[in-house]
């Protein structure tokens, strides 16, 4: 059930793009037009088919959010029924002149992304995109990474310390000084959590014997679906994304707290031959369930010996062909 909830953990990272990138309406800020639309006692609507290029006809074309009139709002004799007209009537031009938004923009939401606090729109838009790819590049790593640090040092050691880092670094991306900050703490997420889920897979899967495995899985998976509701609710709450970073990164350090309540797993403990070890959690795990090992549990463990213990290897995925089989099956459903 522990394993269970650190997994509930994962949709802020898998897809809280949706929220801390969120994209909403947007027009070039302009220097004097809420000046002007005072003393004329424009309405918003008014002040926008005014002042912001083609946004009457069509209202999110790119023209309309990335590009402005250039011109001076702050001269006098602007008229206020047809203030464009009064410009080009001083220029042998027909057309005001566009320009970038040099000035930043003006954002139509009560809340904040990304987006808003870093402007990563019109020229700057490929950077939120840059940003989730940082987590599915530190997804791919970390996978292949962690699974090995798993096998070599055992599962509960491997998820502490991918909870402790993904917590921290969360922590970090909330207070995150600039765009660059904020893209390297969220690849340093993306490098541990998708590690940390499958060494918590891993772990429960081999806590239980195959009459029980595919429940568990599905257990496992239902519990990210569980965090997907949650995180809208807490960001439908919370409309400012470093609170809401904070908000869904705190929790994962009560996950910590599996260092005193979840065991090694005994299978891993077998095949680093630490027989008595893996005894004591085997006893451990009877007793909560109110069973009694049988007196000929202790035979169907292999002897320990003296010989090197097998180090895992990447070899290992294509050793004999069952293994083989499954490994190029899952590459290819993956």
């Amino acid at each position: 059930m522990s394993c269970h909830l650190q997994k509930s953990a994962f949709p802020p990272i898998y897809v809280g793009v949706v929220f801390l990138g969120f994209i909403p309406e947007h027009r070039c800020l302009s220097p004097g037009v809420a000046e002007v639309s005072s003393k004329c006692g424009w309405s918003l609507e008014e002040e926008l088919n005014h002042t912001v290029p083609e946004w009457g006809n069509h209202e999110k074309s790119l023209t309309s959010q990335c590009w402005r009139y250039n011109m001076d709002w702050n001269m006098t004799g602007l008229s206020c029924t047809s203030p464009l007209e009064n410009f080009t009537s001083h220029n042998s031009q027909s057309r005001v002149p566009l320009m970038h938004c040099e000035d930043g923009w003006v954002y139509n939401s009560s809340g904040t992304s990304i987006v808003t606090e870093f402007n990563l729109v019109c020229e700057d838009s490929w950077k939120l995109d840059l940003f989730q790819s940082c987590v599915n590049a530190g997804f791919f790593v970390g996978s292949i990474s962690i699974g090995y640090i798993a096998d070599r040092f055992g599962r509960k050691l491997c998820l502490l310390i991918t909870i402790l880092i993904n917590s921290i670094s969360g922590i970090l991306m909330a207070f995150a000084p600039s765009y660059t900050w904020m893209v390297i703490f969220r690849l340093i997420q993306g490098l541990v959590s998708k590690g940390g889920w499958l060494t918590g897979y891993i772990l429960i899967a081999e806590f239980v014997g195959l009459k029980y495995r595919r429940t568990v899985g599905i257990v496992y998976q239902a519990a990210f679906s569980v965090g997907l509701l949650v995180l809208a609710a807490v960001a439908y709450a919370i409309p400012h994304w470093r609170w809401l970073q904070l908000a869904v990164t705190l929790p994962n350090f009560f996950f910590l707290l599996y260092y005193w309540c979840l065991p090694e797993s005994p299978r891993w403990l077998i095949a680093q031959k630490k027989n008595d070890k893996a005894m004591k959690v085997i006893n451990r795990i009877a007793k909560g369930n109110g069973k009694k090992l049988p007196s000929s549990f202790q035979s169907l463990i292999p002897e320990e010996e003296d010989g090197e213990k097998h180090n895992p290897s990447f070899l290992d995925l294509v050793r004999t062909p069952q293994i083989r089989k499954h490994t190029f099956i899952l590459m290819y459903t993956w």
